[in-house]
């Protein structure tokens, strides 16, 4: 019983943090796009309080020393195209979409200074599940920002990368993917809990009272 009351609590837990994940979110993403943070602000931007945030940086993009991620998405497996862009505020890396595996090449370059408008993301330097990133023969599967810096030779890059929004239609890579609804079960996986519970206790009660 009382594993199954610690379950249900630690369900309870999981489900207030997951609406306010969701709430921080949606109300993030559908602000008015701030400017691109400056380096000195950087340290302190974490996941809690910055991720989702609509962000625009002006910049020049750096495509020789664009990277490849490994990418599934709704349009099918493929790559994130990680291109790092040069500001007055230091280099960000910015995921500009989505291509396939056999239209790795078709990815647009942009010349010049340019505008980019999209969402603020975190590192991701664990990798995915079961896919450890493999900077050694430049495999990725996380957009592990310090490694892809250090591999690339960007130095000191932003701690955070920007998922850009959507593209004209038709033109690799495609952006605008970012997955901004997150499933939330938790209240049916508590509700079991709870009452395996009350069952399981119910049992015990039943138990204690038989005559021995």
């Amino acid at each position: 019983m009382l594993v199954f009351a610690a379950l249900a609590v630690w369900q309870v837990e999981r489900l207030f943090w997951k609406l306010d994940l969701i709430a921080r979110v949606d109300a993030r993403v559908h602000a008015v796009p701030i400017a691109f943070p400056a380096r000195s602000g950087w340290s302190i931007i974490n996941a809690r309080d910055d991720e989702y945030r609509h962000v625009t940086a002006t910049g020049t993009f750096l495509h020789e020393r664009t990277t490849m991620v490994d990418a599934l998405t709704e349009r099918g497996s493929g790559y994130w195209v990680l291109t790092p862009l040069a500001t007055a505020n230091g280099i960000v890396l910015v995921n500009r979409g989505f291509v396939p595996m056999d239209r790795r090449t078709d990815a647009a370059r942009p010349m010049g200074p340019v505008v980019i408008t999209g969402l603020l993301r975190i590192s991701e330097p664990a990798g995915r599940f079961l896919r450890s990133n493999d900077p050694a023969h430049d495999r990725w599967f996380s957009r592990d920002l310090a490694a892809i810096a250090k591999m690339r030779g960007l130095g000191n890059v932003a701690p955070f990368f920007i998922d850009a929004g959507p593209t004209t239609e038709g033109v690799w890579p495609v952006g605008g993917l970012t997955v901004v609804t997150f499933r939330n079960a938790h209240f049916p996986y508590a509700l079991t809990w709870i009452v395996l519970a009350a069952l399981s206790g119910f049992g015990a009660w039943r138990v204690a009272r038989e005559p021995h």
